[in-house]
């Protein structure tokens, strides 16, 4: 099998405890020639629905990762996290190929693959890597490391890709490379999301609108409990959803999911294997949800999206069945003590919880889910503020 060879050996730096992370300098001797930051992304309803070619309603995070880069010539790609290990990964991108670089790694090298798998002139690079999106907690940041290094890969090669192309290939990175069927959501709320809008997006023909979410501007905030229960959508799981969703798609001869409709379902799911019935019955009555709150927020009642929130969990708890006890009792906690609505965010297995509450109570709201947890026995959640920010940019 061909695989990516190291070049030298990875070798440590900085590894003092409690030092500062190493710059760009101090890795590679020499200045990156800019900075590129990418955000993480909640999305406010339309779960596991991209795949199915459906709706989706995300928002763009404040919190990002941020590559620093330089362009190289001799086909050696070198790669480091401030959040990873202490040492340089060194990689010949001619022997770049699905399956053969593991850990975070791989993320950034599936990247700089798919762009020459493209037929785009990508050479080697030195890369430096930090940033603040919390990883594991369904927050994609994966696809903001996929995307800040599509960014700077761009301007670096002067590629001429817009957003929502850059979006498709880092899309195309974590399938092909990484070896994760996810949609595209992920991606195209990293490059394409604006401050104070949610992104309504079709992932049949990636048709988008920004929709106006003034939060502050309503009283409310948008809470992001993170249940600290580690998600890996690697594992399979997920393929299988996705695979059973094609399957009962292809049983009733539709090319997606999508072209079914809540008055459509009576008939198709007596016709469907019962443990395909759920999957369908969530993608369906899930694009209705987004539609449905895209509608409130058109119409400036932004606290009407709470119900829909929390409809949205029911559904993932009990047909798609991606819950866990930790985020449902987020969810059960944050609605009794007064959110709006609530719902877990992202793929599922674990993660975070949004939820929608009056601005004033959102600390009253995070305390009754802290103490939720402490008496079920749960590690404190960790919690965070959402509020609708930026797509991928350069910095530098």
């Amino acid at each position: 099998m061909n695989t990516a060879r190291p070049v030298n050996t990875a070798r440590p730096v900085n590894t003092a405890p409690n030092t500062p992370p190493a710059t760009f300098e101090e890795l590679y001797g020499h200045a990156p020639e800019g900075e590129w930051a990418a955000p993480g992304r909640v999305n406010l309803i339309g779960e596991h629905t991209d795949y199915n070619l459906g709706f989706v309603l995300p928002i763009a995070l404040p919190q990002t990762v941020r590559a620093q880069a330089r362009r190289r010539t001799d086909g050696v790609l070198r790669l480091w996290s401030a959040q990873g290990d202490t040492a340089v990964t060194e990689l010949r991108v001619a022997d770049l190929a699905p399956g053969s670089v593991a850990g975070w790694a791989a993320y950034p090298a599936a990247v700089v693959w798919t762009l020459r798998e493209a037929g785009h002139p990508v050479d080697g690079a030195d890369l430096r890597f930090d940033g603040d999106v919390p990883g594991g907690a369904g927050l994609s940041s994966s696809a903001a490391l996929e995307c800040a290094v599509a960014l700077a890969c761009n301007d670096l090669y002067g590629l001429g890709l817009t957003a929502p192309e850059l979006a498709l290939l880092a899309q195309r990175a974590e399938n092909a490379f990484v070896g994760v069927p996810c949609g595209v959501m992920d991606q195209t709320a990293s490059m394409c999301c604006r401050p104070g809008a949610a992104l309504h997006l079709d992932s049949r023909d990636l048709a988008m609108r920004q929709v106006p979410f003034d939060l502050a501007g309503a009283g409310l905030a948008l809470l992001v409990l993170d249940t600290r229960v580690k998600h890996d959508l690697g594992d399979g799981a997920y393929a299988a959803l996705r695979a059973g969703c094609e399957r009962a798609a292809a049983l009733l001869g539709l090319p997606a999911l999508r072209a079914l409709g809540p008055a459509d379902l009576p008939g198709p799911l007596a016709r469907l294997p019962a443990e395909l019935r759920p999957l369908v019955r969530h993608v369906v009555t899930e694009n209705e949800r987004v539609t449905a709150a895209v509608a409130h927020l058109d119409a400036g009642d932004l606290a009407a999206l709470g119900p829909i929130l929390t409809a949205g969990h029911a559904s993932l708890r009990d047909d798609y069945r991606v819950s866990c006890p930790e985020t449902d009792l987020a969810v059960e906690a944050a609605v009794a003590a007064g959110a709006h609505g609530a719902r877990m965010t992202g793929g599922g297995f674990g993660g975070s919880v949004i939820a929608l509450v009056d601005e004033d109570a959102a600390e009253r709201v995070a305390a009754a889910v802290t103490a939720a947890f402490r008496a079920a026995g749960h590690r404190a959640p960790r919690t965070l503020t959402a509020v609708p920010a930026e797509g991928a940019r350069r910095l530098s």
